[in-house]
C-alpha cells in the first residue's frame, strides 16, 4: 500500500508539474480578455522606422498602373490590367494568373544587398511580404504547394531575408495579406483558368458571383458566403509556418481579417504570442480596425495616420510611391522631403513608420527608390537623436496644416508648409522640429512663446549647424533667426534646452 500510495503521489506531481509548466508556456489563452494582456515591448516604441517590400508574382507582368491587385483585375473585363493581360499574354483562359509563377524567377534577388540598404536607410525593423493576396506563399510551404520554394524562383524568400536582416541586428518583420484569398479569383467566371477546379490549389475554392462584391481595400461590410472552415484552418496554419519557421518579431496583417470567425483569430493571436513567451521574442502583431479589438495588439493604418498624440504606440503602412504598392512601369516615387516630413509627423503622434519599397521583377531595387532611401538615411544619421527612442511632448506640433484622417487618407495629402513644427523629446530633451525654412530667415514657434509656456529656456542649437544660434523668447512666440546655411534639406531639428 505505501509503495503504491508513492506511486500514485508521484504520478499526481508529475502531472500537476506538467500541467503548470503548459499553464507557463501558454500565458495567452484564445479569448479577447487574455489576449488584451499584451503589452507593446519598447524595442518597437524606440524603432520609429521601418521597410518592407511588395515584391512577387503580381510583378512580374511589367505593366503600368495598379499592379499589387493585378491577379483580381486581370480577370476584369475593360481594365487596364485585362488589357495589358490581353496585350502581352494572351486570353485569360489560356495564360492565366498561375502560368506567371514561372516568370517569377528572382533572378538578381539579393537579400544582403536588401538589407544593407535597408540599415543605410535607417531602418530598425525590415522584411517581405510573407503572402499577399494572391495565394503565393514566399516560404517553403508544407500546406500551400503554389510557394516560393516549389515553384517560381525555387528559393525561401523569407529564410533568406531572416538570415540576411538579423545578420545586421534589426528586427524582423513578415507581412501576410492572405485573407484576402478568400474570392480573389473570380473562380465562378467562365471562360477563365481560375473556372477550372483543376486549380483550385491556387485559386480558391469554388464560390458564387456574389464575392466579387469586395473590389477596394475600404472596410468589408459584406461576405457572401463567408470563409469555410477548411479556408480558415489553411490560413491558420500559414500564419504558423511562418511564425514557428522564421519566428518573425513583428508579425503585420493587412486589412479584412474580419471575415474570419472570431475564434480563429483568437487562436492565431495566442499561438503567436505564446510561441514568442516560449522563445523570448518580444512579439509586436499589427493590425487594422475592426480585425481585433483595441489593446490586443498594435493599430495600423494604411496610407493614413493619426491626427494626434495616440496613447499607445501605432503604426503607418505607407509606400515609396502614392500610387501603387508593387513595381509598375510608370511608378513615381514619393519625394525625400515628404517622407522625411511624414516620419516626423508620424512620430511626433506616437508612432512608427513602415514604408514600402517597390522591388523590381528580377529582385533589384530600382535606383529612384534607392536614392530616397539613402536620402531618409542621411538625414537620420544626422537627426536620429530627435526619432529613435523619442516620446511624444505635451503636443505633437503647431501650424496650418492638417493631416487628413481615414483609410488611404494620405494619398490625398499634399504635404506640408514652411509654418509647421513638431515635437519630440528623448531623456528630457525637447525637440522642435520644423518641417520648412522660412524665407524671412525667422523661425517663429508659438508653444514656446510667454503666454504659452511658462517655463525658461536656456540655449538652442541646430543639429549639424556649427554657429550660435540667436533666440529671443516673445510673448507671442519664441523666435530663432536662422543662421544662413542650411545644414541638411529636409526638416530641421533644433535641441531647445530648458531649465
Amino acid at each position: 500500500m505505501r509503495f503504491e500510495f508513492r506511486l500514485l503521489l508521484s504520478v499526481f506531481l508529475f502531472v500537476h508539474s506538467v500541467s503548470g509548466q503548459n499553464k507557463i508556456n501558454e500565458q495567452f489563452e484564445p479569448n479577447w480578455e487574455s489576449l488584451s494582456m499584451y503589452e507593446c515591448p519598447e524595442w518597437f516604441k524606440d524603432a520609429k522606422f521601418g521597410i518592407y517590400t511588395h515584391w512577387g508574382v503580381y510583378s512580374v507582368p511589367k505593366a503600368p498602373g495598379k499592379t499589387d491587385w493585378y491577379g483580381r483585375f486581370m480577370y476584369a473585363e475593360g481594365t487596364s490590367n485585362n488589357k495589358h493581360h490581353l496585350e502581352n499574354f494572351g486570353p485569360v483562359d489560356k495564360f492565366g494568373y498561375k502560368d506567371l509563377v514561372p516568370l517569377f524567377r528572382a533572378e538578381k534577388f539579393n537579400a544582403d544587398e536588401w538589407a544593407d540598404l535597408f540599415v543605410k536607410a535607417g531602418a530598425q525593423f525590415a522584411g517581405p511580404a510573407g503572402e499577399h493576396a494572391d495565394g503565393f506563399s514566399m516560404w517553403n510551404s508544407k500546406v500551400n504547394p503554389w510557394n516560393a520554394v516549389s515553384k517560381g524562383p525555387k528559393r525561401d524568400i523569407v529564410a533568406e531575408m531572416e538570415k540576411a536582416i538579423r545578420k545586421r541586428g534589426l528586427k524582423y518583420v513578415v507581412s501576410l495579406h492572405h485573407s484576402w484569398l478568400w474570392g480573389w479569383f473570380p473562380t465562378w467566371q467562365e471562360g477563365t483558368d481560375c473556372f477550372n477546379p483543376e486549380n483550385a490549389s491556387l485559386y480558391g475554392e469554388k464560390l458564387p458571383k456574389t464575392s466579387r462584391k469586395i473590389e477596394t481595400k475600404e472596410r468589408v461590410k459584406n461576405c457572401n458566403p463567408m470563409p469555410s472552415k477548411k479556408f480558415e484552418e489553411v490560413w491558420l496554419e500559414k500564419v504558423k509556418e511562418v511564425v514557428e519557421g522564421y519566428s518573425p518579431d513583428l508579425l503585420w496583417f493587412d486589412n479584412r481579417m474580419e471575415i474570419l470567425s472570431e475564434s480563429i483569430r483568437q487562436k492565431m493571436v495566442a499561438h503567436y504570442y505564446n510561441f514568442a513567451a516560449e522563445n523570448n521574442i518580444e512579439a509586436v502583431l499589427t493590425f487594422k480596425r475592426p480585425d481585433l479589438p483595441l489593446g490586443v495588439g498594435t493599430v495600423d493604418l494604411e496610407r493614413a495616420r493619426m491626427p494626434e498624440i495616440y496613447p499607445e504606440p501605432w503604426l503607418t503602412d505607407n509606400s515609396i510611391s502614392r500610387n501603387t504598392w508593387s513595381w509598375t512601369t510608370d511608378l513615381e516615387c514619393y519625394s525625400e522631403n515628404r517622407l522625411i516630413d511624414d516620419l516626423v509627423d508620424i512620430v511626433s503622434k506616437n508612432g512608427c513608420l513602415l514604408l514600402n519599397v517597390a522591388p523590381h521583377p528580377d529582385g533589384t531595387i530600382p535606383e529612384e527608390q534607392k536614392q530616397r532611401l539613402l536620402a531618409m538615411g542621411n538625414w537620420l544619421k544626422l537627426n536620429g537623436e530627435a526619432i529613435y527612442k523619442s516620446r511624444p511632448w505635451l503636443i505633437y506640433g503647431e501650424g496650418p496644416t492638417e493631416t487628413k484622417t481615414g483609410h488611404l487618407a494620405d494619398k490625398r495629402f499634399d504635404g506640408f508648409t514652411d509654418e509647421d513644427i513638431r515635437f519630440t523629446t528623448r531623456n528630457g530633451q525637447l525637440y522642435a522640429i520644423a518641417l520648412g525654412w522660412p524665407e524671412s530667415g525667422v523661425l517663429p514657434i508659438k508653444s514656446l512663446g510667454n503666454t504659452a509656456y511658462n517655463g525658461a529656456i536656456n540655449s538652442i542649437e541646430l543639429i549639424g549647424c556649427n554657429e550660435k544660434l540667436e533666440w529671443e523668447q516673445k510673448e507671442l512666440s519664441l523666435e530663432i533667426k536662422l543662421p544662413t546655411k542650411k545644414p541638411c534639406n529636409n526638416a530641421f531639428v533644433f535641441k531647445i534646452n530648458r531649465n
